[in-house]
């Protein structure tokens, strides 16, 4: 073997190995997104998207409160600029989250890398990718994305073919599946985090108060949704900043650590205001 075929073979063997540990890392996440996008495949249905739509679409946006608003709003037969606004409002915390991770690639790895990472920088995945001691390899964080990918637009497909065979009233039975999927996110931080459980007890009776008032009722519900969602969690982002303790530096903490504070860069707020103003 030459010299430049070991180099070759070792620069492949640096990818692969890595890669490979990401696929691993992403199989129980794509399982657990099989199941919830299935629930917004029935979703899609109902709002009258075709099979290949839906799967695009769940393709093309890995979030389910942000799908499931977006479903929301076609349903509603609402604008463009609509559309935009509540996606952006409802998917803002990966832009933090992309930040975030950002930091933790070696200074030479190319921007397209980057941005290929970012598409589908999930929760879940988010979470695997920065548990990684040192800088994220982007092999591996590239197979963390494969699998989930894939389970995420296979269930949405799987729940517009069960949607389309199956009788309407099964169909809407399956879709209040979602709706406990919703309760089962913001449940456990609302448990932990008595502000967190006091924007998502606001954000309830705000989104009831909003459907039945004169003026505010008038408006649609994607306008109604930005409004309240980010009135809200800028209100108790204001009212409750997350401390910082003094002499505290970021090689100190963990990246993901979970001490009972939340780490400054995951808008818990804007978050849980988002998934209980739909649900």
């Amino acid at each position: 073997m030459t010299g430049a075929e070991g180099a070759s073979r070792g620069g492949v063997g640096e990818w692969t190995a890595p890669f490979r540990e990401g696929l691993a890392a992403g199989l129980p996440i794509a399982l657990g997104y099989l199941a919830v996008s299935f629930s917004l495949g029935i979703a899609a249905k109902m709002a009258g998207l075709s099979l290949g739509q839906g799967v695009l679409v769940s393709f093309l946006c890995n979030a389910s409160a942000g799908e499931y608003a977006g479903f929301t709003l076609v349903a509603a037969h609402a604008g463009y600029l609509e559309l935009a606004a509540m996606m952006l409002v409802a998917n803002a915390r990966y832009l933090l989250m992309g930040c975030v991770l950002s930091q933790r690639f070696s200074s030479n790895t190319p921007l397209w890398m980057r941005a290929l990472i970012a598409f589908d920088n999930t929760d879940e995945i988010f979470a695997v990718n920065i548990a990684q001691r040192g800088d994220v390899r982007p092999a591996r964080a590239l197979g963390t994305m494969v699998l989930p990918l894939i389970g995420w637009a296979g269930g949405a497909a799987l729940g517009m073919i069960v949607g389309s065979v199956l009788p309407s009233l099964v169909v809407q039975a399956l879709s209040v599946s979602l709706f406990g999927m919703f309760l089962a996110v913001i449940i456990p931080p609302a448990r932990e985090n008595h502000v967190v459980a006091g924007v998502v007890a606001v954000s309830f009776a705000a989104s009831l108060a909003a459907s039945v008032t004169p003026l505010v009722s008038g408006l649609s519900e994607g306008v109604r949704t930005i409004l309240l969602t980010v009135g809200i969690a800028a209100a108790a982002a204001a009212l409750y900043p997350v401390p910082d303790e003094e002499g505290e530096t970021r090689e100190d903490v963990p990246a993901d650590s979970v001490d009972g504070r939340q780490p400054a860069f995951e808008p818990v707020a804007l978050s849980s205001a988002t998934t209980a103003v739909e649900a």
